[in-house]
């Protein structure tokens, strides 16, 4: 138990070095609570993926029988990502990456620090909303080996 609760304050340090909101609550490997007590949408995290405006994952990603030309092939596929982790896995993953590896090439969609090469006007802005990762946290959630 001593070495969880180790872990646990360990990675929120490293969070609050990162830029991540101090009251993200990262346990393990996961940010348990979501981002917004709004209602996330699956249908919406799927235009979020795919929307060049927006998170644009599919520059990096693959999604079987997502209907979206040059899906990229750099990030793991994420077909049955459902299966592999949980929403709150996920959620950590898209907010920041660099928690769990810091040599990651993902960019961080809610980290307001530390950037690097942010145009002026979207200094201390973060990529994604919150409500805009849960989408996305809805979505891939939902994406599982017996998806069609």
């Amino acid at each position: 138990m001593k070495t969880i609760f180790w872990v646990v304050l360990t990675l929120i340090g490293v969070a609050a070095q990162a830029g991540a909101r101090p009251e993200l609550q990262i346990i393990g490997d996961a940010i348990v609570v979501p981002l917004t007590e709004r209602t996330a949408s699956a249908e919406m995290g799927e235009r979020i993926f795919v929307s060049r405006e927006s998170g644009h994952c599919v520059l990096c990603h693959q999604v079987a029988g997502l209907d979206a030309p040059f899906q990229g092939d750099i990030g793991p596929q994420l077909s049955d990502v459902g299966d592999r982790l949980s929403p709150a896995q996920l959620r950590l993953r898209i907010v920041d990456s660099s928690i769990l590896n810091a040599q990651t090439i993902m960019p961080p969609y809610y980290r307001r620090q530390n950037l690097h090469r942010v145009a002026s006007q979207y200094e201390g802005e973060t990529v994604l909303t919150a409500l805009q990762i849960e989408h996305l946290v809805a979505y891939l959630s939902q994406r599982r080996s017996d998806t069609p």
